[in-house]
């Protein structure tokens, strides 16, 4: 049940300016993605804090917290060139708070598109919703194109620190020099094959450039998100099959390999054979450009918001790739991997962007044709955010991004767990036969979320 909706402004004079955005920012088509972060009962029996003081609190911090995020109170539109920039007209930002009759522990969280979305997350906002127990769900949504995840970590644990009165461990910048292209530009055709302009694609795709593929019903093409539970020791059950020859593989490159080649399983079986199956894991460059520029550029990248992503990938047959040992297929996602994790694929990438403008650009895997399928896995490991949420009232029992219904990119992101440092919570945003096709074959791996595991509880 809404009950309020309002705009929540900085609350300091504004100067109305234009930010343009950096050719990272460039590079990410429009998409939102947000997040939810779940707090238990609050305990207003014993300090007499009630609800609507803590939703009251959290306005004020917002307003607070936007004067040093100011982007995210303007608006995205486009320039005479045809590019979006920012305009930070201080428009605000929608607060809406709501209540719902239902119990943090008999939340669904292992199935968002029934308990989160359009519920406890409606459109692009700052939302506070309070439970039936007393408890609280704060969800926020972001234009991808303003703010990568790291970006938006920063500015909800910002604003956490701002409503328990405590100055922000970093201030955001918004200094555009330093992803600056060099002069003259230089890349390599490796840098230049992960992205495209949208106007190299067929037409029905430049219209729909997100689309599943021209044949709309080839894997029941609607998607749906699920989260699951991920146990340490299968963790390393994966890594040590991923791994040879005295070649550790990162768990994240296990998980990867692991994924790729059970959706191959899954198109061979379920007769799309010899589909090309890509594989694309997002980087981030923050630490990579700042190696060897000194304090100041580092301390530039670590509080830089906005986009410093690449994403590389990797194709294969679903044939081939069925029947490849996850050794030879980790092989290949380290391979692709340690060809992005180096400043100067960076520095490249930015060049490369800078001689495509004003052009759409998207990322290539996903500018799919018929008989390809890809999907693009995120770490939010990296983020490390859950002893940064606190807001005042306690410590954060669950925290998830979520992604739309309505977006038709196939999506996974892998998050610490809450509970255990050694597990994991990983959200899938992917067709449904695919993951009940994995949820069958590998359910010692994927086990559905559920309070159980979380511990939600009065």
């Amino acid at each position: 049940k809404v009950i309020k909706t309002e705009v929540v402004a900085a609350d300091q004079p504004w100067h109305d300016h234009w930010l343009p955005f950096t050719n990272l920012d460039l590079l990410v088509p429009p998409f939102d993605v947000g997040s939810f972060f779940c707090y238990k009962k609050s305990k207003d029996d014993d300090d007499g804090v009630t609800t609507m003081d803590m939703v009251d609190a959290l306005k004020t911090s917002l307003s607070q917290t936007l004067v040093l995020f100011y982007p995210l109170a303007g608006e995205i539109v486009h320039n005479a060139a045809g590019e979006p920039e920012i305009h930070c007209n201080n428009r605000g930002v929608d607060f809406i708070q709501a209540a719902a009759d239902v119990d943090l522990r008999d939340l669904n969280v292992y199935d968002p598109n029934e308990s989160i979305d359009g519920k406890l997350m409606p459109p692009r906002h700052r939302g506070i919703t309070t439970l039936k127990c007393g408890g609280m769900v704060i969800a926020c949504m972001f234009d991808h194109r303003a703010a990568d995840g790291y970006s938006a970590s920063m500015f909800v644990s910002s604003w956490a620190d701002m409503n328990r009165s405590v100055r922000p461990t970093s201030l955001p910048s918004f200094r555009r020099s330093v992803l600056n292209p060099r002069r003259p530009t230089l890349y390599s055709t490796s840098v230049a094959n992960l992205f495209l302009p949208l106007s190299d694609l067929p037409p029905l795709l430049q219209t729909h450039p997100k689309s599943e593929s021209p044949e709309p019903d080839q894997f029941d093409s609607h998607l749906i998100s699920r989260i699951y539970y991920m146990e340490g020791e299968e963790l390393k059950r994966l890594q040590f099959l991923a791994s040879e020859n005295g070649c550790q593989r990162s768990k994240l490159e296990s998980f990867t390999s692991f994924l790729w080649k059970i959706t191959a399983s899954f198109l061979e079986e379920s007769g799309h054979l010899d589909h090309m199956c890509k594989i694309a894991v997002a980087v981030d460059g923050r630490q990579r450009l700042s190696e060897g520029e000194g304090v100041e550029k580092q301390t530039l990248m670590a509080t830089h918001f906005g986009n410093v992503l690449s994403i590389p990938f990797g194709g294969i047959r679903s044939k081939d790739l069925k029947d490849m040992p996850l050794s030879v297929v980790a092989n290949q996602v380290h391979d692709f991997l340690k060809s992005a994790a180096t400043k100067n694929h960076f520095l490249e990438l930015i060049d490369w962007v800078e001689d495509q403008r004003p052009k759409a650009l998207m990322s290539r895997p996903f500018a799919r044709t018929e008989r390809e399928f890809a999907i693009m896995v995120s770490s939010g490991q990296r983020l490390s955010i859950m002893g940064k949420m606190d807001f005042g009232w306690g410590k954060l029992a669950f925290c998830s991004c979520h992604v739309p219904s309505a977006r038709t990119d196939c999506y996974v992101m892998t998050m610490g767990s809450p509970i255990n440092d050694n597990d994991w919570v990983v959200y899938m945003h992917l067709p449904t036969k695919l993951l009940h096709y994995m949820e069958t074959r590998a359910s010692h791996v994927f086990k559905p979320l559920t309070s159980d595991y979380l511990k939600l509880s009065l």
